[in-house]
């Protein structure tokens, strides 16, 4: 009787393969490239940075950096995870041109072009994704967080954290999907790493680059929420989204301060409501008020203070009236899936900026939000039930690095993925359902 050895069987490895295709599930990202026209869009937006008698294109060299970070890759380099599959992503130039390209673009004014088109086919894709579109209940929520990425060298405008760490403090804006889905992108402000939590003239930048990037409807009105936690509770943030002529919706969080407490403690027994879960149920051991009096002295006309006592106190405000107010605070509560989209952004490339200057990575924080925006667009266009939730890392384990075989028969080239892969079912359905979307045009 042979004598077993280990737990897991010895295979023999050769490099000879032939028609064998790495991150085969990669179509499904290309296919929605393609669907939703972003490829025409970056190139257009480019044109004036193509030099004379280039190879590459400069929109479709930054799509593949996007792509590569959207698969995993966390530098420039990392592009070469495309070069080698040439069947699935086509012809890939090579790290020195996308780092030339990353330089003149860092010493312009592209990222507005960038941005643009990001916008115009965000438009489109949330009118091919009908009911799952953010919008389609007829409210737009944006999220506005800090979020604290550490440096490991002496990067340009790296500096000490309140965290004690040292690095940047980006704030990021995304469109929150609801519980059927995840959330996009829409805003990316780089900022020092001592930048401040509570300031104004960054929230009021990060909200109006977040703005540009909603269909021209959700651009100004109250069917616009701007969420954010504590560090968007300024005089000066509150007055602009209220300001005439926007009328937006807010639901800003507010430091309990002293004049707070007091009020809260002079709120009678019967002023207080249950608080609710998301399945409106009663949330034990936590109420929610109305705080009324001089607590709204010097705040813009319209807004409520709404407090909620239980383990802790915490208070937010809010322009939004004729809606219960255990249905506000659940509104304001579930602000906390932004911490799942930062999650998401720290697994797509935002978990180090990868460049040395800070004009570099405005630009590579262009490309993870691109990359973030095709990890949200897929899933909302082709995937169904709980799939339609899978954050970036588990899109990757399970559906991107699958192998495929490339068969060529007749004038046909055909993917062949593993039978046997138990996620073969969801790609296979997924980039039917892409493909049978309109072509833009």
């Amino acid at each position: 009787m042979k004598k077993r050895i280990g737990s897991y069987p010895c295979v023999r490895l050769e490099g000879g393969g032939r028609a064998v295709v790495s991150q085969a599930g990669g179509v499904l990202l290309v296919e929605t490239v393609r669907k939703v026209g972003l490829g025409t869009a970056m190139s257009a937006a480019l044109t004036p940075w193509r030099k004379p008698r280039a190879v590459h294109d400069p929109g479709k060299i930054l799509l593949d950096v996007a792509l590569a970070v959207a698969l995993g890759g966390d530098c420039l380099a990392d592009v070469g995870m495309l070069r080698a599959e040439p069947a699935v992503f086509g012809p890939v130039t090579s790290y020195p041109t996308v780092s030339r390209l990353v330089d003149t673009l860092a010493g312009s004014e592209e990222k507005s072009a960038i941005r643009s088109a990001r916008a115009e086919e965000r438009e489109r894709v949330w009118r091919l994704a009908g009911g799952h579109a953010p919008g389609a209940g007829g409210a737009v929520t944006v999220d506005l967080d800090g979020v604290l990425v550490v440096a490991h060298s002496d990067k340009e405008d790296a500096a000490p954290t309140w965290k004690r760490t040292y690095g940047h403090h980006p704030l990021m804006g995304f469109v929150d999907h609801g519980p059927g889905g995840t959330g996009e992108p829409v805003a990316a402000l780089l900022r020092p790493g001592n930048a401040g939590s509570n300031t104004a003239a960054d929230h009021i930048t990060a909200t109006r680059l977040a703005l540009a990037q909603l269909p021209a409807k959700y651009r100004r009105g109250r069917r616009t929420l701007i969420r954010t936690d504590s560090a968007g509770g300024t005089h000066d943030f509150v007055a602009w989204l209220a300001q005439r002529g926007r009328w937006l919706s807010y639901s800003v969080g507010m430091v309990i301060t002293e004049q707070v407490h007091q009020h809260v403690l002079k709120v009678p027994a019967s002023a207080w409501t249950p608080a609710v879960e998301a399945d409106g149920e009663i949330r034990d051991g936590a109420w929610v008020a109305d705080l009324t009096g001089n607590v709204l002295d010097g705040w813009p006309k319209g807004m409520r203070l709404i407090v909620r006592k239980g383990m802790r106190l915490t208070c937010f405000a809010t322009n939004t009236v004729g809606r219960p107010i255990a249905e506000l605070e659940l509104r304001h509560r579930l602000r906390a899936r932004a911490e799942d989209r930062i999650r998401a952004a720290r697994a797509t490339g935002l978990r180090n900026l990868p460049l040395h200057r800070t004009a570099q990575n405005r630009i590579w924080l262009e490309l993870v939000q691109i990359a973030l925006d095709l990890l949200a667009w897929m899933p909302m266009l082709s995937l169904t039930g709980r799939a339609r939730l899978w954050e970036p890392r588990r899109l990757r384990l399970r559906l991107f690095t699958t192998a495929g075989q490339l068969v060529t028969t007749g004038r046909r080239r055909i993917l062949r993925l593993a039978r046997h892969w138990p996620w073969t079912g969801h790609i296979t359905a997924a980039l039917d359902r892409l493909t049978q979307l309109p072509d833009p045009g």
